[in-house]
């Protein structure tokens, strides 16, 4: 298997923050929960700061089914890892349910092209345009873990870009551990 196996269904998480928290639950995430989703069968792709959001933490999070998705969040979110650190992510969380289920148009996000930027495009259904290294879409089947909401008033593209390629896209800061720079 290759990162790219991972971008059969994609999460794409945006949390709002206590304000001033963010870098706190960064810490804690980077440190904790990392290696304990990847074991259970997730990829996390990016982690990431919004600089026009500064209490909002925005990540990607793939996986190579909806059935293994299911499965990982089941080992991840019923386990001890979880179970211990909950509260401690949790307080700093206002809102953890703005997330978008997606299916890849086309692939890249596991090998971007070398260069300096990273911009999320979130915009109603149409063709990605150039230069957009990962494009996806909302993935209309139903969610297998709905412990997790993902939102529904969709459809919706999503795109990965290394510029600005509408009024839409936002730049992200990667943290620390981020894969996608």
């Amino acid at each position: 298997m290759t990162t790219s196996d991972f971008e059969t269904v994609l999460e794409l998480r945006r949390y709002t923050l206590h304000p001033g928290r963010r870098d706190e639950l960064i810490e804690l995430f980077e440190r904790e929960f990392i290696e304990p989703q990847e074991a259970a069968g997730a990829h996390l792709f990016g982690l990431f700061r919004a600089p026009a959001a500064p209490d909002e933490f925005v990540w990607l999070r793939g996986f190579r089914s909806l059935a293994s998705r299911k499965a990982a969040l089941e080992e991840f979110y019923f386990g001890p890892v979880w179970k211990e650190h909950r509260p401690a992510a949790n307080a700093t969380m206002i809102d953890s349910d703005n997330v978008l289920l997606l299916r890849p148009v086309h692939r890249g996000l596991a090998a971007p092209p070398p260069g300096e930027g990273v911009y999320v495009t979130v915009t109603s259904p149409s063709p990605p345009p150039d230069p957009v290294f990962a494009a996806f879409e909302t993935e209309p089947a139903e969610n297998t873990f709905p412990q997790l909401p993902v939102r529904t008033d969709g459809p919706f593209a999503v795109w990965f870009s290394r510029a600005p390629v509408s009024d839409a896209s936002e730049r992200l800061e990667p943290a620390s551990r981020s894969l996608i720079r």
